[in-house]
């Protein structure tokens, strides 16, 4: 998305305010250009804790030789915002993100059940149209607020006061040991009973977490899907690298998308 979005704030946060941040328009540009060596690092969303995972990250990682280099999580505060021309008693329309729709469903239902919910590309995007309706709000974060110039009419509207968004830095070089690692690779089995079972009985033997399982369909065959695993652990560990031996000896496929230091939030 554009300057102002919660993207843009993982990133500061991961790097420091003082790193130079391109904005792109879709996740696969960010891959596509930290590929092309046009950027060091992207930072992608992948999952929030209340609308879920970002299935457009999880399917670029299919076809992208990027290496996950990174985690950050970020809390996230949703604000309604309005412009300086904005008739507040006359709102009818409210522009957001979809995934900031779905975070605030409630809080919507409550106070405007019968505004238009209009989605849009980013929020950033929403908080740009107040500068010319008068009938219409948005929500956003304090960033595009500033940015924009835009009153805050209601904080920290987000349903779930603990809402959190995992952002994922990718690059292309492998990120050596911290002491504190998450490892995640996709995996693809043979289509049978216990399949799955089979996956993830390795990481029970060895007592490894696991902290993430999600099943996105493959784009080889029909009813065929592909699991995507994070599980603590670097893969230099001696305990990893034999769990990750033997899933493979299993798997029909396996990519190991890169060990990373856990996100502090």
């Amino acid at each position: 998305g554009p300057e102002g979005t919660f993207t843009q704030a993982a990133a500061q946060k991961h790097f420091g305010h003082g790193v130079k941040t391109a904005p792109m328009g879709t996740i696969d540009e960010v891959f596509r250009e930290v590929e092309s060596g046009s950027t060091h690092y992207g930072v992608v969303p992948v999952e929030n804790s209340t609308g879920g995972m970002v299935n457009t990250t999880l399917d670029s990682f299919i076809h992208s030789n990027l290496t996950i280099c990174g985690e950050v999580e970020l809390r996230i505060h949703h604000h309604l915002m309005v412009g300086q021309n904005t008739k507040e008693n006359a709102i009818t329309r409210i522009y957001s993100h979809p995934q900031s729709f779905a975070q605030c469903r409630q809080w919507l239902d409550a106070h405007y059940p019968k505004a238009d919910r209009i989605p849009v590309s980013s929020n950033s995007d929403a908080a740009k149209r107040m500068q010319s309706e008068w009938n219409a709000a948005a929500i956003a974060g304090e960033v595009a607020a500033e940015l924009y110039g835009l009153k805050v009419v209601a904080s920290n509207i987000e349903d779930n006061p603990h809402n959190t968004t995992r952002f994922l830095i990718v690059g292309r070089e492998h990120v050596p040991s911290s002491g504190q690692d998450k490892t995640s690779i996709i995996v693809s089995m043979k289509n049978k009973p216990g399949a799955l079972y089979e996956l993830l009985a390795p990481f029970h033997n060895a007592d490894i977490m696991l902290t993430r399982v999600e099943t996105r369909p493959s784009q080889d065959g029909t009813w065929a899907y592909m699991f995507f695993i994070d599980f603590e652990g670097h893969e230099s560990d001696a305990k990893v690298k034999a769990v990750l031996a033997e899933v493979e000896a299993l798997a029909v496929y396996v990519k190991k998308l890169g060990s990373y230091p856990k996100a502090v939030l």
